[in-house]
């Protein structure tokens, strides 16, 4: 579908800084109009691509650095004094809701609408699309009563907000869409939007070929609306941002502009996106984002109360290994690669490029290269994924706290 699931793309941005240096626009002092917004999170949608990442947890709450996805959203949003925030969920919402509670830790209020219904006498998730449950949202309470910058929950960005809510108050705009210029070569990965000389949208282009491609400009999946853009779409029935309201905004002729913005915006759309955001994270690439622990050598880090027999482990950064974990002797880890807290890697085991979540134990003498393994599954960067209990894999794996 047009422009469907434009939080799906692989990432694509300005060139990575080292660690520690952030590259983001300098926040800018403007007038209370021009600083005041609200924000939308979209969160309800099962992240089927992203399986079996998923399976049991939101595609918002998978980590990086061991912290969720949505939370550097999060942060990114306080960092610019957007302090009201709605986060529609449906999905293991109690997950996120659990985690990010009233928002208070970080210094915003956080809301929630869950979207479901009630089928054979249980309630069941029932996502209303992006816009159906914004549309859901004004008529329960009037929320969206002013600017709203709209974000997708598996993004991590590091967008100048206040330049782009200073552009779109300066056209006049009652929308706009964030977009980054794309080469050629890679527009049939994304949703394409084509504009007249003055960013007006025209058109849309679901994944053209490059010979079709009327633009280079990708959607990133970050909106901004005004409050008359809700009241565009129908009431209590499911309705697609892109695919649905922007055609709509278009027909109509309404001041609806492209933004060409220069920032970074990594997504996890699938197992592979994740493995690389984690190996360019782990490597520093992405300003804000740093290592946790203490660093113990060039390039380790560690958290509290770790088992590690330094004398007889080679390790070669970086890599963060986590509380609670044991190495043991004649290991070998290749970095970038992350070990969650609370694993257990055997004597004899070789890990490289690869991310273990909490609670993972491997095998004595097996070789896990560019995985992501947790205690049920190990999935390789291209997505392939091995159960416990295959008998057609040699890698023996289980869960450290058994």
């Amino acid at each position: 579908m047009l422009l469907q699931a434009l939080c799906s793309h692989r990432p694509v941005g300005t060139a990575p800084p080292p660690r520690g240096v952030h590259t983001e626009l300098p926040l800018r002092k403007l007038n209370h109009h021009t600083d005041m917004a609200k924000a939308m999170i979209l969160a309800a949608g099962q992240g089927t691509r992203v399986r079996p990442l998923t399976k049991q947890t939101p595609k918002p709450m998978v980590p990086i650095l061991g912290k969720p996805v949505m939370e550097y959203i999060i942060e990114h949003l306080a960092r610019y004094g957007v302090k009201e925030i709605i986060v529609n969920v449906a999905f293991n919402h109690w997950k996120i809701e659990n985690y990010f509670g009233d928002g208070h830790r970080w210094g915003v209020k956080i809301g929630y609408a869950y979207e479901g219904a009630r089928e054979n006498g249980e309630i069941v998730p029932k996502p209303m699309g992006s816009a159906g449950g914004m549309r859901r949202i004004q008529d329960f309470s009037g929320f969206f009563d002013d600017t709203t910058i709209v974000l997708c929950g598996d993004a991590i960005i590091d967008l100048d907000i206040h330049a782009a809510l200073f552009e779109h108050r300066t056209k006049k705009a009652i929308a706009s869409v964030v977009t980054l210029e794309v080469p050629k070569d890679q527009v049939q990965s994304y949703g394409i939007v084509v504009a007249g000389k003055n960013q007006q949208v025209t058109s849309f282009q679901e994944k053209p070929t490059p010979e079709e491609a009327k633009s280079q400009l990708a959607s990133t999946g970050i909106y901004i609306f005004e409050p008359s853009v809700i009241d565009l779409i129908p009431p209590g029935r499911e309705f697609d941002i892109g695919s649905q309201l922007f055609p709509m905004l278009v027909d109509k002729g309404l001041p609806f502009f492209a933004q060409t913005r220069h920032f970074n915006w990594i997504d996890i759309g699938r197992v592979s996106d994740y493995w690389s955001v984690c190996q360019r994270v782990l490597r520093g690439e992405i300003a804000q984002m740093d290592m946790p622990g203490t660093e113990v050598r060039p390039g380790v880090w560690v958290g509290l109360n770790t088992r590690i027999d330094w004398d007889a482990v080679h390790i070669t950064g970086p890599v963060y290994i986590g509380s609670g974990a044991c190495i043991e002797a004649g290991v070998t880890i290749e970095g970038p690669t992350w070990i969650g807290h609370g694993c257990r890697v055997r004597e004899g085991s070789t890990v490289i490029r690869s991310v273990l979540f909490e609670y993972t134990r491997l095998s004595q003498g097996g070789v896990f290269k560019e995985v992501v393994a947790s205690p049920q599954y190990v999935v390789d960067r291209h997505g392939a994924t091995t159960y416990q209990g295959d008998e057609t894999t040699s890698l023996r794996w289980g869960d450290a706290r058994a």
